[in-house]
């Protein structure tokens, strides 16, 4: 079975797409990892793909592209993968297409941008042992300290407010109209992100048996 996973950041798709992963036995394939995988691997567009890298430039499409084009050919997709961050515009979907790479359904896990923002910015880690906590949800037993480690907790930048509301308004510019894309392809599967992690996955897999 091939996947698209979707999902504003925040919404919970990595922790999905781990469980999917293991439940389904087929690869999460997410564009960070594919990139560093293709820079490691030295493959002509991985090649490609570190020449504006180094020039602290983004990588364009058409490099991202080809990218993904070498890493679903790999043996390990044979059966299946489950996209995780590709692809995130209309144009990137259309070249999916172009490939002739079949998706047979795409997951939207959807949350609301109030739960988001509040779930996001509300994290806290530790730098040194990469403990994660949250001012809500799961309260260091001294606030500010980690309890693993006792050092000091910090909000990083992207877990800012300013730059959750900044990624919130390019993925509703970008990759929301996706939605609409597979919707009209009668491929589109929204779930609730605000139910229990485990029960979205028990969710998302009746439904993807049905």
């Amino acid at each position: 079975m091939n996947l698209i996973l979707l999902g504003a950041p925040g919404a919970g798709k990595g922790t999905q797409a781990e469980i999917l992963c293991e439940r389904l036995n087929i690869p999460t394939i997410s564009t960070g990892n594919m990139i560093r995988e293709a820079l490691k691997s030295g493959t002509e567009m991985g090649l490609k793909a570190k020449a504006f890298i180094e020039a602290g430039q983004l990588v364009p499409d058409e490099v991202v592209i080809g990218i993904v084009d070498e890493r679903l050919r790999q043996d390990d997709c044979k059966n299946g993968f489950i996209l995780d961050g590709f692809p995130r515009t209309i144009p990137q979907a259309e070249a999916l297409d172009r490939m002739g790479v079949t998706i047979d359904r795409v997951v939207d896990i959807n949350v609301p941008d109030e739960v988001i923002a509040r779930r996001v910015s509300g994290r806290r880690v530790c730098l040194d042992c990469g403990n994660t906590y949250h001012i809500e949800t799961k309260k260091p037993h001294v606030d500010g300290v980690c309890d693993r480690c006792g050092s000091t907790l910090v909000q990083r930048k992207d877990d800012q407010p300013e730059t959750v509301q900044e990624r919130l308004s390019v993925y509703h510019a970008q990759t929301e109209p996706l939605r609409d894309y597979y919707a009209a392809a009668g491929k589109l599967l929204v779930m609730d992100g605000q139910m229990d992690i485990q029960e979205i996955a028990e969710k998302t897999l009746e439904q993807l048996k049905a």
